[in-house]
């Protein structure tokens, strides 16, 4: 192949690497528009590409209560968030740095937490929930988020620290060092880029999900995904103020990619190249 002909088969790949990025994120363009607009011209046959800009559907969803639905969320990700990576760092340490006997069949015991679809125990975990008085209460969806990413996060984080040299570490014992130490000083720094990414996947993940948080609270612990279910109703689609919720409730998640991302990249690729 020709230099030509490698120019023109580069320029048609970014060519459709632009087009497939744009068809993608039409849909999120389309929805931060649809948030703007007057609730009769959300929806129209052809859809309205010009109109005039309105910040009532954003007025409308505050004062339908938004702010709560944010702060239940909020309150949730980052407590649920924490409490992970608290269990998940020395668990992880153990199994890759220490491991303990039949480590193997520990991970998988945690894999397999991951295998029940959560439909299959809703009922006792409704049930418990009634008994003790925990419905419709943050702490239950902290304790439940846990429950649902700690398997994840310490799967994660041991890949990352399986690749730290093992040389790193015993010159840190050789200079004196001890558990602690090598930990905190050594170890935790080092996959400090894989934290961030866990940490970030954990956050999406407690900040997405729907099923528990719908039919386990009602009012006071209401999140984000179950106050946007409120805007489809028997009678229709409120389509302007949805978007307009969905714009403010995705930002918060942005934002947290943002801040990470140089972490983020590091850590996803961390090991990738030795």
């Amino acid at each position: 192949m020709n230099v030509g002909s490698s120019k023109r088969a580069g320029a048609l790949l970014s060519a459709c690497a632009w087009i497939v990025g744009l068809g993608m994120f039409f849909p999120i363009l389309w929805m931060v528009l649809t948030a703007f607009k007057h609730e009769r011209d959300a929806f129209t046959t052809p859809p309205k590409f010009i109109f005039s800009p309105t910040l009532d559907q954003f007025r409308a969803i505050f004062d339908g209560g938004l702010g709560t639905a944010l702060v239940n969320s909020a309150w949730t990700t980052i407590a649920s968030t924490i409490v992970v990576l608290l269990l998940a760092l020395p668990c992880a340490y153990a199994l890759a740095i220490r491991p303990v006997e039949k480590w193997r069949d520990v991970l998988f015991f945690f894999l397999s937490t991951r295998m029940l679809p959560v439909v299959g125990a809703i009922v006792p975990i409704y049930v418990i929930a009634r008994d003790t008085s925990m419905l419709d209460n943050v702490w239950t969806l902290v304790i439940l988020y846990t429950a649902m990413n700690l398997p994840i996060a310490v799967w994660m984080l041991r890949s990352f620290m399986s690749e730290v040299p093992g040389e790193v570490l015993e010159a840190g014992r050789v200079d004196g060092a001890n558990l602690r130490q090598e930990a905190s000083r050594i170890m935790f720094p080092m996959i400090a880029p894989g934290v961030a990414a866990t940490a970030l996947i954990c956050v999406i993940f407690a900040w997405n999900e729907f099923f528990l948080a719908v039919n386990l609270t009602s009012v006071r612990a209401q999140t984000v995904p179950v106050f946007l279910v409120g805007f489809i109703t028997s009678e229709g689609a409120f389509w302007a103020r949805l978007s307009a919720a969905a714009t403010l409730a995705a930002i918060p998640v942005l934002l947290a990619g943002w801040i990470a991302q140089r972490q983020l990249v590091r850590g996803l690729t961390l090991g990738a190249i030795k």
